[in-house]
């Protein structure tokens, strides 16, 4: 059985610019096309056997029995990028194309008036629940929208504030918390000196002292209520903590800054907004945040 030739890429001058895998040199001196076929089990990692033949070029498979679950599920992943296309498509023709000027301006640069931080979880979208156009809201979301103290070191969430602060120059953090945050029921779900590698137990930990808190206002209600209690709670200890980087501190002092929180309830479908006081906040020694202009939209 002769061996199979090393291939190489080019452009088969029939191909109309398609890459075409080639074989064998003819004796003209062109490549030969060739079309290589792939027989290769969805369920096992035995590899992939091929089999070049003089046939136009195309990508195979042969499939036995039940490797046609393995199409199919490709198909379902297909399906899935095909609803992604056709949200593109109809972004760029309704939204895109009939807004150019602005779309045009942006990509030129940024101007936010808001710094977003707000929870990973796919439910709560900020700029699906709020309207934020793009341009409007420079965000980074997290586990349970924590932001860490300046103490803690780098983090991808305190290198977006530095940017947004520093050098996008917005005028205002908004912290957005949401109802039946999976990141504060792990974090009151915790034992305090439990030992673990988890990545999330080690983040979750940011929020401790919103924990310990809700432990001592809320420790009579039912652990389902606490954590609710425990996701607003968290909303004002990172508020505090953002007092920890001097430069946010700085500008908040001299009134170029504002910081507030926000809370979705996306059971009743209700949305809460707070500022903090920063007088009030510094007289109780940066330990307990005092709130004001708060709100509640319904």
């Amino acid at each position: 059985m002769a061996a199979l030739q090393p291939t190489s890429l080019s452009k088969h001058p029939l191909s109309s610019g398609t890459p075409t895998i080639f074989g064998s040199k003819v004796q003209s001196g062109d490549f030969l096309p060739t079309q290589f076929r792939f027989w290769t089990s969805f369920r096992s990692n035995t590899g992939v056997k091929l089999k070049a033949s003089a046939e136009p070029p195309a990508l195979t498979w042969e499939l036995k029995g039940d490797e046609q679950n393995g199409i199919m599920e490709m198909e379902s992943g297909c399906d899935l990028f095909g609803k992604l296309k056709n949200g593109f498509l109809s972004f760029k023709s309704h939204k895109y194309m009939e807004n150019l000027e602005r779309y045009q301006a942006l990509a030129k640069g940024q101007a936010p008036k808001f710094m977003v931080i707000a929870c990973a979880d796919s439910r709560v979208c900020p700029s699906t629940i709020l309207g934020f156009e793009p341009g409007e809201a420079f965000m980074v979301r997290n586990v349970a929208n924590m932001v860490p103290t300046y103490e803690s070191g780098p983090s991808e969430t305190n290198a977006a504030l530095e940017f947004a602060v520093n050098s996008l120059e917005v005028e205002n953090v908004f912290i957005i918390g949401h109802s039946c945050c999976g990141g504060i029921r792990a974090l009151m779900s915790m034992q305090d000196k439990a030992e673990s590698s988890s990545f999330i137990r080690s983040w979750v930990t940011v929020g401790k002292n919103a924990k310990l808190s809700t432990k001592a206002a809320a420790s009579n209600l039912s652990f389902d209520q606490q954590c609710t209690h425990c996701e607003k709670e968290s909303i004002n200890t990172s508020l505090l903590n953002l007092l920890t980087y001097p430069w946010i501190e700085e500008k908040v002092n001299k009134g170029m800054l504002s910081l507030h929180g926000g809370y979705y309830d996306f059971v009743n479908c209700t949305f809460e907004k707070w500022t903090l006081d920063y007088k009030g906040s510094i007289m109780n020694g940066k330990t307990r945040v005092v709130v004001k202009d708060r709100l509640f939209w319904c």
